[in-house]
């Protein structure tokens, strides 16, 4: 319901959402809690914690050197969520984790799905399954309250963007362009028409993800398609790379909050201007 409020609340306002990623456990889980709760407060609308993954194929460079010094550092899925349990004590921020479908088979879907409901995860985003074998996922999810956000990519067809519209519950997770993750100086110029064929299928929420990295971004993707948030994922791990992990004080945080916060500045009213 968190995820659900949280747009609801986005298009009442006219205003464009922000999620940001951020590694689960780089450089430690005690920095992920903290991170979660000072990005909430910077004002983003939601998280995507990602849980480190030793094969991350999605990912470019940045996020992948992440998922690796998360793993070193001794990260697991029992150690995120209980961080979201200590989390869920400061912030109601919307959480979803982002993973790959092995670490979850391995968990055990039915598990993974329960505890995440029990910790305070709202949605889960598993990269690397498709909508058609996402089958006993979904059952799983469903029973336990977990929304299961979907990708759609510049490639995709029009029976996969209707299938995506069908099954994809939080919101709707766009790629921008095909490829891995990282931070990009331009946008990629067919992005309104990929964000047009999903809408013309759903109402649900679009995300717009993969190489957005700084305000000009935000406000054009929010200002110049129906895209309701966009996702800062690449940006904000390289930032808490450089500015916390050999220096844990409080002007690194300062920084963080204040490079969050103009992201969400620059979503501010842009679905206001649109609709005029």
């Amino acid at each position: 319901m968190r995820l659900h409020h949280c747009f609801e609340c986005l298009r009442e306002n006219g205003d464009g959402g922000v999620v940001v990623f951020v590694t689960g456990g780089d450089p430690t889980v005690e920095v992920t809690i903290r991170a979660v709760v000072e990005l909430a407060e910077a004002g983003v609308d939601a998280i995507e914690v990602g849980i480190p993954f030793s094969d991350p194929i999605a990912d470019g460079p940045v996020i992948q050197a992440s998922s690796e010094r998360a793993l070193k550092s001794g990260t697991t899925i029992e150690s995120l969520l209980s961080a979201v349990n200590e989390i869920r004590a400061y912030t109601d921020v919307p959480l979803i984790f982002m993973t790959y479908f092995n670490p979850v088979l391995q968990y055990g879907l039915e598990r993974f799905a329960r505890e995440c409901s029990s910790a305070g995860v709202d949605g889960v985003l598993i990269t690397d399954l498709p909508p058609e074998e996402a089958t006993d996922w979904l059952h799983a999810a469903n029973k336990n309250s977990i929304e299961t956000i979907f990708l759609l990519a510049p490639t995709s067809t029009d029976e996969r963007i209707k299938t995506v519209a069908t099954v994809s519950t939080g919101f709707i997770y766009c790629v921008s362009r095909t490829g891995i993750t990282g931070e990009r100086e331009e946008l990629p110029k067919d992005l309104r028409e990929l964000v047009q064929r999903i809408r013309r299928e759903t109402e649900k929420p679009i995300a717009v993800g993969f190489g957005i990295s700084k305000p000009e971004h935000v406000r054009a993707v929010l200002s110049q398609t129906d895209a309701d948030a966009v996702v800062i994922g690449s940006a904000v791990v390289r930032r808490m790379h450089e500015w916390l992990y050999s220096s844990d004080d409080e002007k690194a945080w300062h920084k963080l909050r204040q490079f969050v916060a103009s992201l969400k500045e620059a979503a501010r009213g842009t679905k206001r201007q649109r609709r005029a």
